[in-house]
């Protein structure tokens, strides 16, 4: 071996590996301050993603003449009353049919103790009564634990109401000056800066979009596959089921949960033990369809990342940060390439065509 390319690449070595240490420190850095402004950050995001998902209606009520305020708080007012519309299309039904549906559960409770009693558990009823007087002591010693643990709920239930408020407020405010943010950031950058750091923002705002209306199909996908599903079972409230499969597939992993949860339990205690499997059937099946197969190949698609990606970041941003990391994993994976792939359309050599190029955002123009 040539001593003096060893020691070249042991040179080249150690400074390749000071450089990445110190991107690895400042990405710390960065993620920690990020958490101390959670707070602050939170709404912003939401707002942002609520904003991408508004602003085409605002674009096309401003470019038919109308002030900015007047379209924005129209904008605004109406995803309120779909907001609350669909709140209530959920709410209405299900409280109408409670008494149903409160009767439906005693009656599987009894169903099931029946079963217990009979082959092959053959659990008695003073079993089953030891077993409630145990659970109960249980209870009752562990009162504290769940008195903090309702506090603890109550906590974040009203933090989710004041990140919701603020969210709302901040994507009032995005939809009327939104346009103006750009040029205003071009003005208060210096050099290239002023131009990079705008065109880079349009391009994230485009992306963001991307995946928001991505994320509609895909519960739009779950909402129609689960409703005829469940339609086909003979579930009632089924516009309900379907309304709550597409909202919560805005919120990954708890929210597909929750909704094949309450899926399930109406099956149960309106149709019995045999149409909720069947509906647990269907709703596991059209997941797994969803989680590894529509999501990644719709996802993929608008937002420029490959399938696997797409599979990844989900996995990586839930084993980081839990819900809150797999619903911004995808965004956070699709504005890292359009940071990379502007960062290679600069570095080419002058006459090569770069090979990826995405034009700026009409968002960053004011209409």
């Amino acid at each position: 071996m040539s001593s003096t390319k060893t020691r070249a690449a042991l040179r080249v070595s150690a400074r390749v590996s000071g450089e990445l240490l110190l991107v690895l420190v400042m990405t710390a850095v960065a993620l920690w301050l990020l958490g101390r402004m959670w707070s602050v950050v939170w709404p912003l995001v939401v707002g942002l993603l609520l904003t991408t998902l508004t602003w085409p209606l605002t674009r096309f009520l401003r470019r038919r003449g109308w002030p900015p305020a007047l379209a924005a708080s129209t904008v605004t007012v109406l995803f309120l009353l779909v907001a609350g519309g669909a709140v209530a299309l959920i709410a209405v039904p299900v409280a109408s049919q409670s008494g149903e549906l409160a009767d439906g559960v005693v009656e599987g409770i009894q169903r099931l103790r029946e079963w217990a009693s009979g082959p092959p558990l053959n659990i008695g009823d003073d079993q089953i009564t030891g077993a409630f007087d145990s659970a109960t002591a249980r209870v009752q010693d562990s009162v504290g634990s769940m008195v903090t643990t309702v506090v603890t709920g109550v906590s974040t239930v009203v933090n989710g109401v004041v990140t919701a408020v603020l969210a709302v407020f901040l994507m009032f405010f995005m939809l009327k000056d939104g346009p103006r943010f750009l040029p205003w950031l071009a003005r208060q950058l210096p050099g290239r800066l002023a131009t990079d750091v705008p065109t880079v923002a349009a391009r994230g705002w485009d992306t963001l979009g991307e995946f928001v209306r991505s994320q509609a199909y895909v519960g739009l996908l779950d909402a129609v596959l689960i409703g005829l599903g469940l339609w086909i079972v003979g579930v009632p409230l089924v516009l309900p089921l379907a309304v709550l499969t597409f909202v919560s597939a805005f919120v990954p992993i708890v929210g597909a949960l929750f909704a094949g949860f309450v899926a399930v339990l109406i099956a149960l205690v309106s149709n019995g033990l045999t149409d909720a499997l069947i509906v647990l059937a269907i709703i596991v099946v059209v997941q797994q369809l969803e989680g590894n197969v529509f999501q990644p190949m719709i996802q993929s698609r608008g937002l420029g990342l490959h399938a696997a990606v797409v599979l990844l970041a989900v996995t990586l941003g839930g084993s980081l940060a839990s819900i809150v990391g797999s619903l911004l994993a995808v965004p956070a994976a699709a504005l890292i390439a359009v940071v990379w792939n502007y960062v290679r359309e600069q570095l080419v050599e002058p006459g090569e065509e770069p090979e990826i190029q995405t034009a700026p955002s009409p968002v960053g123009t004011p209409s």
